[in-house]
């Protein structure tokens, strides 16, 4: 069930001030639309250890892994290409899932609890509607959420 401002508003009442927005959980469930793979051009940053694990996955070298599948960005981070209309390179055209999500980033992993997306409840509900995902499904603890949002600062 989605969550509604209203819900969400009446929730808040019940937490202390120095808790954060989401103390009582949030609802998220996958439903493996690939919306957070597609769409608008971005990056899916990867570190050195993710590289090697998306590598052996796929049965290749790093070395032809990241000529084929990595870019780097300024600052020295590296992020998965994507293909030219946003798509993450790693979505299926026709499935709409991922090929590599045993071993996905620890951005794909920790979606949809960003930091950027927790600031406020107006972020979360920004999330919740474009993602069906979001609002629904199994309830995630404080806890879980925050150690997911520790995963990449984004």
């Amino acid at each position: 069930m989605k969550r509604t401002s209203t819900q969400a508003r009446r929730t808040s009442k019940l937490r202390t001030p120095s808790e954060p927005w989401y103390a009582a959980g949030l609802r998220f469930e996958c439903t493996g639309c690939g919306y957070c793979c597609s769409g608008q051009p971005g990056y899916v940053y990867v570190t050195e250890e993710e590289i090697r694990a998306l590598a052996d996955r796929l049965k290749m070298e790093v070395e032809e892994f990241e000529a084929q599948f990595v870019r780097e960005l300024p600052g020295g981070e590296k992020s998965l290409v994507e293909r030219p209309n946003g798509d993450c390179v790693f979505l299926d055209l026709y499935s709409r899932q991922c090929l590599v999500y045993e071993v996905r980033p620890r951005q794909c992993r920790s979606f949809p609890f960003w930091p950027s997306q927790l600031r406020s409840e107006r972020d979360w509900e920004k999330v919740c509607r474009t993602c069906p995902g979001c609002g629904r499904g199994r309830l995630h603890t404080r806890e879980e959420i925050e150690r997911l949002a520790g995963l990449i600062d984004i």
